[in-house]
């Protein structure tokens, strides 16, 4: 079981500073289209967004219906894929972006966020490990690696490739995909000796095929915040966003999503 005790508790701390905000109404984050959170998800990332039986779900998806209730807002998802979410919301076709989105500089730049977990990552094998791969380390050099295109992953094993090159070793051979499902898919096949893949969405992963992968190596970048995007500037959605987390966070439904979808104990709410 998930322990949030004390974790909840460091939440509640950094979002106790919000209460002396003052927060706009409802209609700042309705301007897409009034009495509606519309928001871009790209439902391939298990398990905090995807499509299952025909339906999407989720972890994000099931936070956001209970944001956008307590926001007294309906909530309107816009399913694309990941390249296209920050443009989208860029070109207001969004009030923000809920796809379990990584924070980093780059998109600081483009988009503000809302922070609302810290996850680590894994690296995820066929399983016997026919590669030998040990890990984040240099026995990736001369692999075939598979990442989401785009996706911090695609980011993480070009720098494991400089590492390889540095060392003198053979280089990585990055294998971009649009989703983490085409990257599992390839490594269940072969096609690729391993992927990197968000540590809950590693336990999902082995739920789903149990028997297929196993993770090699320890859980790294720890400390990875995901979040929602709003516009750059956009002061009162994300106002408006911080205290709907809060609330959520108080009345335990927060801690309630994080037990439904099983996340694991590394997982961090702040």
């Amino acid at each position: 079981m998930f322990s949030t005790s004390i974790k909840t508790l460091r939440l509640l701390g950094w979002m106790s500073t919000l209460a002396v905000m003052p927060f706009a109404s409802q209609a700042a984050i309705g301007d897409v289209a009034p009495g509606k959170l519309t928001y871009g998800t790209a439902a391939t990332f298990m398990p905090f967004e995807f499509v299952k039986d025909g339906k999407l779900t989720g972890f994000d998806i099931d936070l956001i219906t209970a944001l956008s209730k307590s926001l007294e807002l309906q909530p309107a998802p816009l399913p694309m894929e990941f390249k296209g979410l920050i443009p989208a919301l860029q070109g207001k076709r969004l009030d923000i972006i809920n796809s379990a989105m990584y924070v980093n500089p780059t998109r600081a730049e483009q988009v503000d966020f809302v922070p609302y977990l810290k996850i680590g990552s894994r690296v995820v094998v066929r399983k016997g490990n026919p590669a030998g791969i040990t890990g984040r380390d240099l026995s990736l050099c001369g692999k075939n690696i598979a990442v989401t295109l785009g996706g911090i992953e695609e980011s993480q094993a070009r720098v494991d490739n400089k590492h390889c090159v540095d060392a003198k070793k053979p280089a990585i051979n990055v294998m971009t995909f649009p989703a983490a499902t085409d990257s599992a898919v390839a490594v269940a096949q072969g096609r690729a000796d391993a992927e990197f893949l968000s540590t809950p969405g590693t336990v999902a992963l082995f739920s789903e095929k149990p028997g297929v992968f196993e993770a090699a190596g320890e859980e790294f970048e720890a400390d990875t915040h995901i979040a929602f995007a709003v516009r750059k500037g956009d002061t009162e959605t994300k106002a408006q966003l911080e205290k709907g987390l809060q609330k959520l966070v108080k009345d335990g439904t927060y801690k309630q999503l994080i037990e439904k979808w099983n996340f694991p104990d590394s997982v961090a709410i702040f």
